[in-house]
């Protein structure tokens, strides 16, 4: 089920767009919305207006664009927009937009339309990384975390100038996913789910190891989506290039041992496991403890490996009455059919619930935005798809929870 088809109506989304370079990417969010059935109206700061036009606010949102806090005195639009939302999106919220939302002013019309709503709120950062970092931003937004605020983001990437890091705004897609679950369903509310992400690392020496290449968001996003649902979730973190979403339990690991002991030990306060985590299969045998030097060793290296322990079924042997168990298979096969047979012996070898099947290559799956995915039953028949970026992926996977 879709938030849309969860909402179960057209909604009427305020989009508010503040002063920021980012306001650009705001023409992506108010069409997404537009597109999932809902009435959209844009309330842009004159900041904005200074970045994107009104003209092509206007075209895609199909609305009049309002900015003016004195227009429509005799409608009280600064009060009649706010109390009509269902659901209040700002994207970007600059610092100085996060700030007055956090002091509740009122000094423009979309400050008026935000403290006139009861509608949710979702605010989607979008800052120099100096400006995100500072301890009054992160007061503020810690705030509008303890009213209710959904924050979105910010993403770490290239910012204006030559700048890169925290404080990019996160893709239209991604806000438009999260805002629409905010208003969909909470289906999964009651439920504990312990979710692993990443990639486990085995060490060769204390400078280098034997992984791969999981940056764990499909992991992440999982925990995003099931926190948006209403579950309750414990994440189990390996080496994440990406952040834990806010209201997570986190629980940090590096090695595949210490996912298993993790996951053991945190697996019977769960009624669900989703094993999202990307294991390193082997391991060196033996450890050095200082640095292996290339002049010592001379033009090759011959390292012997061993297995690592099978956490996933292990998970299922170990199980709770009841527990449902979600592996995850990637494989670098390329034919639909023979992808599903691969998974289908895994399934069966692993004892699952439900197992993920992923095609991963050198540009695809691991580090990659977007995730094309089958999902089997124990016995092996595909019961769900999905393809597209990582966060509606992830969704699918939780519906095919029973």
């Amino acid at each position: 089920m879709t938030a849309v088809e969860g909402a179960g109506r057209r909604l009427t989304i305020v989009v508010g767009i503040t002063g920021g370079i980012a306001a650009y990417k705001a023409v992506g969010v108010a069409r997404g919305l537009v597109l999932a059935g809902h009435d959209v109206h844009v309330v842009a700061t004159e900041g904005a207006l200074r970045f994107v036009g009104r003209p092509t606010l206007e075209a895609i949102s199909r609305n009049p664009v309002h900015t003016d806090l004195y227009e429509g005195v005799a409608e009280v639009r600064h009060v009649a927009l706010g109390q009509r939302a269902d659901l209040i999106v700002i994207a970007p919220a600059t610092a100085h937009a996060l700030a007055s939302l956090a002091a509740g002013l009122a000094g423009d019309l979309l400050g008026t339309t935000v403290l006139a709503s009861r509608a949710p709120l979702v605010v989607a950062p979008a800052m120099h990384t100096e400006m995100w970092e500072n301890a009054a931003t992160r007061a503020n937004i810690e705030t509008l975390r303890g009213r209710g605020v959904v924050v979105v983001g910010p993403a770490s990437g290239q910012l204006t100038g030559e700048d890169s890091g925290a404080g990019r705004m996160s893709e239209p897609d991604e806000i438009v996913a999260v805002a629409l679950r905010v208003v969909g369903p909470r289906d999964l509310a009651g439920r504990r789910i312990l979710i692993s992400a990443g990639g486990t690392r085995e060490p060769l020496d204390p400078v280098r190891f034997l992984g791969n290449r999981s940056s764990g968001r499909q992991g992440v996003a999982l925990a995003r989506a099931a926190l948006d649902r209403g579950a309750e979730v414990t994440l189990v973190a390996a080496n994440l290039e990406v952040e834990a979403p806010h209201g997570a339990a986190v629980e940090e690991v590096g090695t595949t041992d210490e996912l298993l002991a993790a996951m053991r030990r945190l697996s019977s306060a769960h009624d669900t496991i989703i094993m999202a985590a990307a294991v390193a299969d082997f391991r060196p045998r033996e450890v050095a403890q200082g640095k292996i030097k290339k002049d010592d060793i001379g033009e090759t290296l011959s390292i012997e490996l061993e297995r690592t322990p099978d956490v996933l079924q292990s998970l299922c042997a170990e199980r709770a009455p009841g527990q449902r168990i979600v592996g995850f298979a990637a494989e670098t096969e390329q034919d639909a059919e023979a992808l599903r047979a691969l998974g289908a012996v895994k399934a069966a070898r692993k004892g699952v619930d439900l197992l993920v099947v992923n095609r991963v290559g050198w540009s695809e799956g691991f580090g990659s935005s977007t995730n094309d995915v089958m999902i089997l039953d124990a016995a092996g028949t595909v019961v769900s798809t999905a393809s597209g970026d990582k966060l509606s992926v992830a969704d699918r996977i939780l519906d095919a929870l029973d």
